[in-house]
């Protein structure tokens, strides 16, 4: 039996989470109830005992680096697990629900994870069990009960509601679009590489060089396991990723990620955030997700910060 010695110490690791899905020291700080300054010693002292760096720190924000983003995935699961074993102690099995729900780990860590506590007050009585994966869950072949999908709708077998749309803009880390590295056309970008997450319908990049005329065909693509990692490679200067502004608002408005040309917005009604159901009556826990993930869609409108 492996013993709890090796582990850290649970305030250190409870301090990381929070700062790591808030991407804030401040707000984890808030959240947990004491000081900045406690937060930014438990993180350290973690990153002693861990030997490796967690957080790239900047001048108005912070970030994960890769091996902090490897680590969060492992520690937020595990205090998942301990919410969840909690609710389950505190409530009558009986009167809950489990929701299995599919999703990109992208949007469990970057939009929906921040928002669980509400969902988790306003429905005491339903237990989501988040499934992340870059592929599509079969939602019509029952792997899960529901499933929120990237893209244009229109899958066959199930239904799909639109929640949110997504604005589209080529971001990169300001030091890389600086001064004369600038670009002033669309054709200015391929002087950068671009960087892609793997998908089974990739769209992105493709409409959007449609829409603003560039030629995609002499691009230096950089294809990364999913959008967390595109996200990471932009923020560390390697590249010009493709800004879905639900996700990365909080990089926009701290200024660690900025538009590299200003105005070429992609707004499609169609390129969104979508619920996926089967056909048919929903259930009642999947038709409560449905409409509260729809109300707090409503309340998140994206902003778009000047470029720098």
């Amino acid at each position: 039996m492996r013993s709890t010695r090796s582990l850290p110490a649970l305030v250190s690791l409870r301090a990381f989470e929070a700062a790591a899905r808030r991407l804030s020291f401040s707000l984890a700080a808030q959240e947990l109830f004491v000081t900045q300054s406690a937060v930014s010693h438990h993180i350290q002292r973690l990153e002693s005992e861990l030997g490796v760096a967690l957080f790239e720190r900047r001048t108005r924000a912070v970030a994960l680096t890769p091996a902090g983003q490897a680590y969060f995935e492992h520690v937020h699961a595990a205090f998942e697990l301990l919410r969840q074993g909690t609710d389950k102690l505190r409530a009558p099995a009986a009167a809950r629900v489990t929701l299995k729900v599919g999703l990109l780990a992208s949007f469990a860590t970057r939009w929906l994870a921040p928002r669980l506590p509400a969902f988790a007050a306003a429905h005491p009585d339903i237990e989501l069990q988040l499934l992340p994966d870059i592929g599509l869950a079969d939602v019509a072949g029952g792997d899960v009960d529901v499933a929120i999908r990237y893209g244009r709708g229109s899958w066959p077998g199930v239904a799909s509601r639109l929640l949110m749309t997504e604005q589209l803009s080529v971001v990169g880390a300001p030091e890389r679009i600086a001064g004369r590295k600038r670009p002033r056309t669309p054709e200015d970008l391929l002087r950068h590489p671009l960087l892609t997450s793997h998908a089974k319908q990739p769209f992105e990049w493709d409409a959007w060089a449609r829409r603003f005329g560039m030629d995609l065909g002499r691009a230096q693509t950089v294809r990364l396991h999913d959008y967390n990692i595109v996200v990471e490679a932009a923020l560390a200067g390697q590249g010009l990723a493709m800004g879905r502004h639900r996700l990365i608002a909080p990089h926009l408005a701290s200024g660690a990620l900025v538009q590299a040309l200003p105005g070429a917005m992609l707004e499609d009604p169609r390129i969104g955030w979508w619920f996926v159901a089967p056909r048919g009556a929903l259930q009642p826990a999947a038709a409560a997700l449905r409409d509260w993930l729809a109300d707090a869609a409503q309340t998140d409108e994206p902003t778009f910060p000047a470029t720098h």
